[in-house]
């Protein structure tokens, strides 16, 4: 049985590798792509996610573009991913072919999300790979649509340590409004964060032989690998002694969003818990988000007089009244991965790409 899929990306080396992967696997039926600011502009991210399409030889997807940039900041596209979103990678020879013909679609991202939701037969899963604006922005304009969200598994957040910031990680960081608008809907949530994100890579050897297969597809998943874009997992203060990319830097193959993609059809490989979370606003930690993973009722519970506004502990959740913020949201939080049954998994099913 295979599960209606709408993306919303902001495609970025790792969004392309998840692409490849939600075209090519049999159980995802990919029903469109919306997208939006993130990793780069929005014009790059549909001229990308098009490119991405062409090159996989992929069936005819809605693609729309949607929000310019955040609720409430200036768009902030990130460093990681190159000038254009997709770095070295945007030189590849398979993209410089004649394109498809392949146009984005006319309608704004919200209104296609309106209308896939309404015109699909069983509730759709929205896998989220970028700030989460768009979702926001329909959630907020089109609340009755909540019901017809299976739910929204998202890559963004971490139970621990930040990439943007410290303590915040780059999608949620980049709109935490639309982030916390989204974990107070009401629509099942699951997070796939940086806990899990850093730990999936696929071997040098297995992105060579991506990189020098006789398939265009392949090749393009073999040159994202190739791309530094990730931490090292087994570098944490930042060096590593792992062989270099032909960009000169450490090679790390990770695959990225991607891995929110396994997660969505092999969810076996990941350790979940089901979790308070709420997204921190202001200050400093602006862009965390706070998993509660305590075992017991905390001192805000017992002395909820006492606690800060955006506090809340075990026993709070799901409370509120008029004047106060509700309890934080409980979503399912991937903490642990099987790294190696996910790098097979991403291998395995780009194999089947044209």
């Amino acid at each position: 049985m295979t599960l209606p899929v709408l993306l919303d990306v902001d495609t970025g080396v790792d969004d392309a590798l998840a692409i490849l992967f939600a075209v090519a696997h049999p159980d995802i039926e990919l029903l469109g792509i919306t997208c939006v600011a993130g990793n780069t502009s929005l014009e790059n991210v549909v001229a990308n996610t098009l490119r991405v399409l062409d090159v996989a030889d992929a069936p005819s997807v809605p693609v729309a573009g949607g929000a310019v940039r955040p609720l409430i900041e200036p768009a902030r596209a990130s460093h990681v991913h190159g000038s254009d979103g997709l770095g070295e990678v945007s030189r590849d020879p398979d993209f410089a072919r004649p394109q498809s013909g392949r146009r984005a679609d006319p309608r704004h991202a919200v209104d296609l999300i309106r209308d896939i939701l309404l015109t699909a037969t069983t509730p759709v899963t929205i896998v989220a790979l970028a700030p989460q604006t768009n979702l926001a922005l329909l959630l907020r304009q089109h609340p009755e649509l909540a019901p017809r969200i299976e739910r929204i598994l998202f890559m963004g957040g971490s139970a621990g340590v930040g990439n943007a910031t410290p303590v915040a990680e780059f999608n949620v960081w980049h709109d935490p409004e639309a982030a916390a608008i989204v974990l107070d809907s009401g629509v099942p949530t699951f997070m796939y964060g940086l806990d899990v994100f850093n730990q999936v890579t696929v071997d040098q050897a297995d992105a060579d032989a991506l990189l020098h297969a006789p398939r265009a597809s392949a090749r393009l998943a073999g040159s994202l690998l190739q791309f530094p874009m990730g931490d090292d997992p087994d570098a944490p203060d930042g060096s590593s002694d792992r062989p270099l990319t032909t960009n000169g830097a450490p090679y790390t193959g990770h695959i990225g969003d991607a891995g929110a993609l396994c997660a969505l059809v092999d969810p076996g490989a990941l350790r979940i818990e089901r979790r308070p979370v709420r997204v921190e606003l202001a200050g400093f930690a602006r862009g965390q988000t706070i998993v509660d993973r305590r075992q017991r009722v905390g001192e805000d519970a017992i002395h909820p007089a006492g606690a800060s506004a955006g506090a809340a502990g075990p026993a709070a959740v799901g409370e509120g009244s008029a004047g106060t913020l509700p309890g934080p949201a409980l979503v399912d939080v991937a903490l642990d991965v099987d790294r190696a049954r996910y790098a097979r998994l991403f291998l395995d099913t780009i194999a089947r790409l044209p």
